[in-house]
């Protein structure tokens, strides 16, 4: 039995959807422990190109059961359209993609406090993706939330008018419109209808697993750094991102979680507000055009700087990291010169990321190694010795930095560009 936990060691869009993909097809079950839609997982393979945000990554491997925990929060319609697209595609997820009870649901309005909240900000709002996803956490530990079990009598009808004379009057007052009772009960009723057939209590079926010796992968949202507590705070998201939520978001207890993969990025990129000691401010450059991408949920671009190495030493630390899968290592081709972060300095005095606040971290200066790059194609690489030898030297860097090995490295977007060792 292993269960190994499969995590963003920077700002999210590490890649994680893709290296769940290639790992799951050893697994008996794929699990969302935290976050919501806010996430959003890329998965390239035989059947196409997906773009994933509440079901687990690994349900591609047909003898793999998705497991949807408690302490993930559910927008309906989203899950409800991922499950058709799924099964369109012939990815048969009946019978074998089972939703907690326990989770929380995303409301009207909850996205249309979010959208508020920011506007009321200004210059200070947080960069957050107007899902909802900040309301409805806070809602949760408010004893304000609404679950899936509050359908299974009249207390979803009870909740949900009692919220609504709440909201509403929230809403009023930040120049927004009310919401009708009737509409958003109809609307979530026909939600339940739907997905009834996927809710199933978790506990036993997780608890029997671990006994029986089975298999987990469990999929973090997100990255570390976005974390509520050891994240960039107030530019974080809502819920914890190391894998000790998935005690709380899915029933696994700490003792269990054997191996933890951090998933890396070759370079750096954010999404939205907060501090980035290496971004690339230079948008005309060489450097930010190969760096740039577009963000899988929010459609924003990226902010993009040079791999930092002391937050992927933070993450190794804070999250028990045992191995890395460094991702996208192919997006550095062509490049004459590679920078590295190596650390930071503040007022002459060199300083760690866990010294400083949000605020802070944006005025380190940071130390640079400069390498040397390659210009070899390496998306067909399948083995180590196959990479040119500054590739190697790069990899080599990051393990010795880092202090735990590479054991996979993509070089290419799709599952079978991965070098394993």
């Amino acid at each position: 039995m292993t269960v190994t936990a499969v995590i963003g060691s920077q700002w999210g869009d590490e890649g994680k959807g893709k290296a769940v993909d290639f790992l799951a097809e050893r697994m008996d079950y794929v699990a969302r422990f935290n976050g919501g839609n806010n996430a959003g997982h890329t998965v390239i393979n035989e059947f196409g190109t997906f773009k994933i945000h509440l079901v687990p990554s690994g349900i591609f491997a047909k003898n793999t059961t998705g497991l949807i925990g408690g302490g993930v929060v559910i927008d309906p319609a989203v899950l409800i359209d991922e499950i058709e697209m799924l099964n369109k595609a012939g990815i048969g997820v009946d019978g074998r993609l089972w939703i907690s009870p326990r989770s929380h649901l995303i409301m009207p309005y909850h996205k249309i406090l979010d959208g508020l909240y920011e506007e009321a900000k200004g210059a200070g709002a947080t960069g957050t993706t107007r899902r909802g996803i900040g309301p409805v956490f806070a809602d949760k530990v408010s004893y304000n939330g609404i679950r899936w079990t509050d359908f299974a009598s009249d207390m979803f009808e009870q909740r949900l008018q009692m919220q609504l004379e709440l909201k509403n009057k929230i809403i009023i007052a930040l120049g927004g419109e009310a919401l009708k009772y009737e509409t958003v009960r109809d609307e979530y009723r026909g939600y339940y209808l739907k997905l009834k057939p996927y809710i199933k209590e978790l506990f036993s079926l997780v608890q029997d697993g671990l006994k029986e010796g089975k298999n987990f992968l469990l999929e973090q949202a997100m990255g570390t750094f976005l974390d509520t507590d050891w994240g960039t705070y107030p530019f974080v998201t809502a819920s914890t991102t190391i894998p000790s939520a998935a005690s709380a978001g899915l029933g696994i207890p700490p003792k269990y979680i054997t191996n933890v993969i951090g998933v890396t990025k070759a370079y750096t990129t954010r999404v939205g507000a907060g501090p980035l000691p290496t971004e690339i401010h230079d948008y005309e450059s060489e450097v930010y055009k190969k760096f740039g991408e577009v963000a899988a949920t929010t459609g924003r671009t990226r902010r993009v700087g040079w791999l930092d190495l002391e937050i992927v030493k933070t993450a190794v630390q804070l999250s028990g990291m045992t191995e890395i899968c460094l991702t996208k290592l192919d997006v550095l081709s062509g490049l004459k010169e590679i920078q590295v972060c190596v650390g930071y300095k503040m007022n002459g005095e060199a300083v760690r990321y866990a010294d400083v606040d949000a605020y802070g971290l944006d005025k380190v200066e940071t130390v640079h190694q400069s390498m040397s790059g390659w210009s070899e194609d390496i998306s067909k690489a399948r083995t180590f010795e196959e990479l040119p030898v500054n590739a190697q030297k790069y990899v080599k860097m990051i393990e010795e930095a880092a202090g735990v090995p590479v054991k996979w490295i993509g070089v290419g977007p799709e599952r079978e560009a991965t070098i394993r060792r």
